[in-house]
């Protein structure tokens, strides 16, 4: 049976194309006016950026809330001032001159009551810490600044003064990946094009994409949680899909102005094909990150908003400003060519159409191969270890990394993760019970230290400030604090309820929400892209396979990044010189944008593969020549991600770098083992059955296919379509 596509008017696509060459100096001026007015007004009612680390619900949670209310100028976070002097650390000169530092930051932003200080056994170390009277991330990043410019004036003479904590960890910055991110792509797109004016206008999408995105982001600032490290991370996605996206529009233009149609037609055919691959490719994307919304922690919600805000922004410029931009440049889209570059987009098929029939002819062996090379990349991630890195993961040379090491030399490795063990005492008789409680404390093996209970002024709360004998990041560290809540009893016989809190203790309870929701959370994504696919390409083995070649591209980056942060040669390529725990939401923010952005290039080939089906009905030919057509501009498109991507290793924080190096070889492998080998092999073993389609499965999906009839026409006469049933 054969249905026929029903002649009608032009698809929305169409007619938006056509929009934007009728009136392309209105769409320019119109973008140009609302990228002006956003950059403008948006800033005046943008948000800070900031975002609440803790885990809804934990026990470190509530101790967090109890230390608020009852020790007011006091958020149990601090800021660590050491430092070292061969003469003593509290001799009267060292002293002097550290005391005027803690009475000068007394004065900022963010800094509470200063801790006696505290000196190693030898004395040659001491440490003072700052309170925070409020949550590290809600402390200005002046604040960690003017700390860093204050301890360098400080020393001198023998004297040596470092600084740790999370505000000086944010303070200390690092390069700029967007910048880095941007130039390494335009880079790339000049390589492949070889013309300025083809080069600029993706650039030019991206940027005006990035401009409107930003002052977005800092309105979403204003109504929901943000770190200040997601405009980072959504700029880099939106710079690297805004590119993508324009490129395959432009390609397909420049195909079909040297297939014989005129500018006007050009742009339309553009439009109308690839400008589709980039709504459904966009919407893959887009509802990965909604994933991240399944996790319930606010700050990943955050980011999954100011990262769809920039993908939403650049799709809309892609079928919008893009096509205004091509009909003014029209066929001097390659002028200012650059002589000896250019090579990797000219029109010739023959190549890859050699590869995809070399493939189709060895399709088990090509299978098998490919499959092997995807699971060895994954194999390292066997051992992936989860947890939060800590200050000794900084880069040599940080001050906080030094400080780190200066701790762990005088105080041992625990001092730069302390525990803090609270105690409600509003029950008759519980402060009695405080000297019992430390002395079993005390009695744990992986207890280094135990300071005396701190009263608040109303006698009703106490703080016991723990210091475990491993480091913070250590696993032996994340048992001592399950040991502890299991051995303490919740309420004491004189009614003390005790509570094991302090930024360790957090971030082992985020660690443990993240591992446990993290089946659901990929479930989410893979069930919702599941059926994305299945709506736009009305295939169910086609987004079956889609949905496991993704699995297999994100566990190869699993296991780099398994590899990289285990330190050796592998991770002091990026700066990593020792084993770092993998932060627990790195895993599920990489799955949420690359299982999106991993759905594009299936998109992009896909739906030149079906455009090729649906014209001859010939599955095998389809691949070949859906693969031929779509390779370079795959290639470049992958290409321009990796480069974007390796732009996060620029970044000073290592969960920063992890996410690039891991990202980067997802998008690798990809385009290269999975598009160019997996993919037209287990498409060529699958033969028709890739395109089957039960009639009542037929009849209860939407239909979300812009174009029906474009991809038709070009073939059969009167739109006949192969048979779905």
């Amino acid at each position: 049976m054969r249905t026929t596509a029903p002649p009608g008017r032009p698809g929305a696509l169409a007619r938006l194309a056509d929009l934007a060459v009728r009136r392309r100096g209105p769409m320019v001026i119109a973008w140009v006016a609302v990228l002006v007015a956003a950059g403008a007004l948006l800033p005046r009612v943008a948000g800070e950026f900031a975002a609440d680390y803790s885990t809804p619900g934990a026990e470190s949670s509530a101790a967090a809330d109890l230390v608020a209310e009852r020790f007011p100028g006091s958020s149990g976070e601090a800021i660590d001032v050491v430092w070292q002097d061969a003469d003593g650390a509290l001799s009267s000169q060292a002293r002097e001159r550290v005391d005027r530092l803690v009475a000068d930051a007394d004065a900022l932003e963010g800094i509470g009551a200063a801790q006696p200080p505290r000196a190693s056994q030898d004395g040659t170390i001491a440490i003072r810490r700052l309170e925070l009277d409020r949550p590290s991330w809600d402390v200005p990043v002046a604040t960690g600044e003017r700390l860093i410019e204050m301890a360098d004036a400080a020393e001198g003479d023998g004297l040596r003064i470092e600084l740790g904590g999370g505000v000086i960890q944010e303070a200390q910055g690092g390069g700029e990946p967007e910048l880095f991110g941007l130039a390494a792509a335009a880079v790339v797109l000049l390589i492949a094009f070889g013309s300025l004016v083809a080069v600029g206008l993706p650039i030019t999408v991206a940027l005006v994409g990035l401009g409107l995105s930003t002052a977005l982001i800092g309105l979403a600032a204003a109504l929901v949680d943000v770190p200040e490290w997601a405009p980072a991370v959504s700029s880099l996605i939106g710079i690297g899909v805004g590119i993508d996206y324009a490129l395959l529009i432009l390609t397909r233009f420049r195909a079909a102005l040297a297939d014989g149609l005129n500018v006007r037609e050009g742009i339309v055919q553009a439009v109308t094909t690839a400008g589709r691959s980039v709504l459904i490719a966009g919407g893959t994307v887009v509802i990965s990150l909604l994933g991240l919304f399944l996790m319930g922690v606010s700050y990943l919600m955050g980011v999954a908003v100011a990262a769809i805000i920039a993908v939403l922004v650049v799709m809309v410029a892609a079928v919008t400003l893009l096509p205004a931009l091509l009909a003014f440049a029209g066929r001097r889209v390659d002028r200012l060519r650059i002589p000896g570059l250019g090579r990797a987009m000219r029109s010739d098929t023959t190549p890859a159409a050699r590869w995809a029939g070399v493939v189709q002819r060895r399709p088990w062996t090509a299978a098998i191969a490919g499959a092997a090379v995807l699971l060895a990349l994954a194999a390292p991630a066997l051992g992936l270890r989860l947890g939060f890195p800590d200050a000794g993961n900084d880069a040599a040379g940080t001050t906080t990394r030094a400080a780190y090491d200066l701790v762990s030399e005088g105080f041992g490795p625990g001092a730069n993760g302390p525990l803090l063990l609270t105690a409600d005492l509003t029950g008759p008789g519980a402060a009695g019970d405080l000297d019992g409680v430390a002395a079993r404390v005390r009695s744990d093996p992986g207890v280094a230290f135990v300071a005396p209970a701190r009263m608040n002024e109303a006698g009703d709360a106490a703080i016991i400030t723990v210091i475990p004998a491993s480091a913070p990041q250590d696993a032996a560290t994340q048992d001592l604090v399950d040991r502890l809540r299991a051995d303490l009893p919740e309420e004491t016989a004189g009614g003390a309820r005790l509570l094991v809190g302090g930024t360790t203790a957090a971030f082992v309870d985020q660690s443990e929400l993240v591992t446990d929701r993290l089946p659901l959370f990929i479930a989410g994504v893979v069930g919702l892209s599941f059926l994305l696919l299945l709506a736009a390409f009305r295939a169910p083995v086609i987004a079956l396979k889609a949905g496991l070649m993704n699995l297999l591209s994100v566990g190869a980056a699993y296991g780099v990044i398994a590899l990289v942060a285990g330190g050796g040669w592998a991770g002091q390529l990026i700066g990593i010189d020792g084993e770092t725990p993998i932060a627990p939401f790195i895993p599920v923010m990489m799955f949420a944008i690359l299982f999106g952005l991993s759905m594009d290039y299936e998109v992009f080939l896909l739906s030149r593969v079906r455009e090729e089906y649906l014209r001859h009905g010939d599955s095998s030919r389809a691949v070949v020549d859906g693969l031929a057509r779509t390779a370079r501009v795959i290639t470049a498109a992958a290409a321009i991600m990796v480069v974007v991507f390796l732009a996060f290793l620029a970044s000073s924080e290592v969960f920063l770098k992890l996410m690039g190096i891991g990202m980067a070889t997802a998008i690798l492998v990809d385009a290269t083992v999975v598009r160019m080998v997996l993919v037209p092999a287990v498409m060529q073993l699958l033969g028709r059955r890739n395109w089957w389609l039960p009639g009542w499965l037929d009849r209860a999906l939407p239909r979300i296919d812009v174009e029906p009839a474009a991809a038709a026409s070009g073939g059969r006469e009167g739109g006949e379509q192969p048979s779905t049933t």
